[in-house]
């Protein structure tokens, strides 16, 4: 960072830290214990697709790479915004395995050039009454946060539900201070009714 940028008060973007996801599983527990949270058995990576053959290979290789153990096959879906979604899913109530897989694709998209792609991953979890919080880690800015939509199927927020979340995990994950950043991800895989694990 120059001189000029520091006066001006402009920063260098936080570097993502892919690594990051790991404390998910960790702050599974907790949601668990403290919320009657559980995983859904579904992760996603958001990312800005780009035309070309590079990233097709890419995106081919993480699919077979993910697809070789015999799983649920990945999915990429399309979204209004432009995004492509990367969906796995796994049949057990391990989040450490959607957390795996979700870093492999990261990682392979970084390795290949793609990493300013990126835009975040979602896991989500489910209570009994079927409300729906998904942790999102954004990677410019290298910190979570919950997003959690209101039970009633609107587009609407349980802002009550998200600060319990961040209140609770403060202190496990680099939870996102600006709450202007905590974007809504409405239509996000994993969101819809009726995807739960439980």
């Amino acid at each position: 960072m120059g001189f000029m940028d520091g006066l001006l008060g402009r920063r260098k973007p936080v570097r993502p830290n892919l690594d990051a996801l790991f404390a998910v599983p960790s702050a599974a527990i907790t949601l668990q214990v403290s919320l009657d949270l559980l995983p859904t058995g579904k992760g996603a990576v958001a990312f800005r697709s780009v035309e070309g053959r590079a990233m097709a290979d890419v995106e081919q290789e993480i699919t077979e790479l993910l697809d070789a153990d015999g799983g649920p096959p990945v999915v990429l879906v399309n979204d209004t915004f432009g995004y492509t979604w990367l969906v796995v899913t796994d049949d057990s109530d391990d989040v450490s395995t959607i957390i795996t897989d979700l870093h492999a694709v990261n990682a392979t998209l970084s390795d290949h050039g793609f990493g300013p792609q990126l835009l975040c991953s979602l896991v989500p979890f489910v209570d009994p009454s079927g409300q729906i919080v998904a942790l999102i880690y954004l990677y410019k800015r290298g910190t979570f946060y919950p997003f959690a939509p209101a039970a009633n199927g609107e587009q609407q927020r349980d802002n009550i539900t998200e600060l319990k979340v961040r209140d609770l995990l403060t202190g496990e994950l680099p939870v996102e201070g600006d709450l202007s950043r905590w974007f809504a991800v409405w239509g996000a895989p994993g969101l819809e009714a009726g995807s739960t694990g439980r």
